[in-house]
C-alpha cells in the first residue's frame, strides 16, 4: 500500500491524469497498483498476441500520461495513484498465457506480476530506479516481460496447468 495513493493536490482533471489513474482507479486509496492490474484482466479474452499490442499502445499512452501528470502534480517520484503503468505492465504479462487460459492460468499470470512489480528484483528494481515518466513505466513493463516468459516457460514444461 502506498501512502501517497492520493494526490495531495487536486489541480484539476485533466486528460493525462485520467489516463495515469486509468479512470480514477488510482485514486483507491487500498492498493491502487492492484486494482490497475485487474481492470485489464478481462483482455485475456482477447488472446495473447492483442493482449501484447494493447499493452504496447497503454505503456505508450502511459508514458505521456505519466510525464504530464508528473509536471501537473509534482513532489512524488513514482506516486501511487499513477496506475496505468500497471494496467501496461498487466496486460503484457497476459501475452505470456496460452490462447486458452483457465482460471489458474490467469490467476498465476495476476499474482507473478504484481509479485515482480511489489517487490522489484533485479531488472525489475533497476528500472524502478531511472526516474520520471520513463522509470515509472518501465520497471511495470519490465516486471510483465518477466512474467509473460516465466508463464510461457511453466506452460512449456508442464502443459494443461494454465489451460
Amino acid at each position: 500500500m502506498s501512502i501517497e495513493a492520493v494526490p495531495p493536490e487536486r489541480p484539476g482533471v485533466t486528460p493525462a491524469f485520467l489516463v495515469a489513474t486509468m479512470g480514477g482507479i488510482g485514486l483507491v486509496r487500498v492498493f491502487p497498483g492492484t486494482w490497475g492490474a485487474m481492470l485489464v484482466l478481462p483482455a485475456v479474452l482477447l488472446g495473447p498476441l492483442p493482449c501484447l499490442l494493447l499493452g504496447l499502445v497503454v505503456a505508450a499512452i502511459g508514458w505521456w500520461a505519466a510525464h504530464q501528470a508528473l509536471r501537473e502534480r509534482p513532489g512524488v517520484a513514482d506516486p501511487g495513484w499513477i496506475v496505468v503503468d500497471e494496467g501496461a505492465g498487466q496486460l503484457i504479462a497476459l501475452a505470456g498465457l496460452p490462447l486458452d487460459p483457465n482460471a489458474t492460468g490467469l490467476i498465476m499470470a495476476f499474482a507473478l506480476f504484481r509479485a515482480l512489480d511489489i517487490l522489484k528484483p533485479g531488472p525489475v528494481g533497476w528500472a524502478d530506479r531511472m526516474g520520471g515518466a520513463f522509470g515509472v513505466m518501465l520497471d511495470d513493463l519490465v516486471a510483465g516481460v518477466i512474467a509473460a516468459v516465466g508463464l510461457m516457460l511453466f506452460h512449456r514444461y508442464w502443459p494443461g496447468v494454465l489451460n
